[in-house]
């Protein structure tokens, strides 16, 4: 909405890759008011397509353990943008080959997704990954480290998202934006 000012950011907490700021902004009547904020360069996801000997698409997905939520999740590949100046579509093709050892042949820019929009800046650039070939894995970290490289049909992969078995955002939305994008290039 117009007439909304962003007056000041105040730092409260620094890390490797985000920042916490408590922010001030003016309302169009002029009302003063702050907001918690994590400031983060933005993040990658790649969902990785390969055809099977009948020509039927694969994705390639990850089963990490996620801290936050003290549990594995099934994702697809995906990575923070915190090499600076590195472009989203180098990102993607660097985690893509770190965390599921694939190289992609070409890469389709399938969304920009604001994950949460009232607690963090950041935004995931989505990207669907065809021709891939494999390359050696990079592992970063003990969640990599101890990460599974999981091969499924994509329909069966959005039935996984379907039946709340993969229900991270990202790996969410990109699985049904990619099964579209197979469905429209292959009619």
């Amino acid at each position: 909405m117009a007439g909304f000012r962003h007056l000041a950011d105040s730092e409260v907490h620094r890390g490797h890759i985000w920042r916490v700021v408590v922010a001030e902004f003016e309302s169009p009547d002029g009302t003063r008011f702050e907001r918690d904020i994590v400031r983060s360069p933005g993040a990658v996801a790649v969902v990785p397509i390969t055809l099977d000997a009948a020509g039927q698409p694969i994705v390639t997905l990850v089963r990490q353990y996620r801290p936050p939520y003290e549990r594995q999740l099934i994702e697809v590949p995906a990575g923070m943008r915190d090499v600076p100046g590195e472009p989203p579509e180098q990102t993607g093709r660097r985690e893509l080959a770190e965390e599921v050892g694939l190289a992609a042949g070409e890469m389709v820019l399938l969304t920009s997704m604001i994950p949460s929009p009232g607690m963090t800046d950041s935004v995931c650039e989505i990207y669907l990954a065809a021709d891939c070939t494999p390359v050696e894995r990079s592992l970063h970290g003990p969640e990599e480290q101890y990460s599974e490289v999981l091969t499924v049909p994509l329909a069966e992969a959005v039935a996984m998202v379907a039946r709340g078995e993969i229900t991270d955002a990202k790996s969410a939305l990109g699985l049904l934006l990619a099964e579209r994008h197979v469905s429209a290039t292959r009619r």
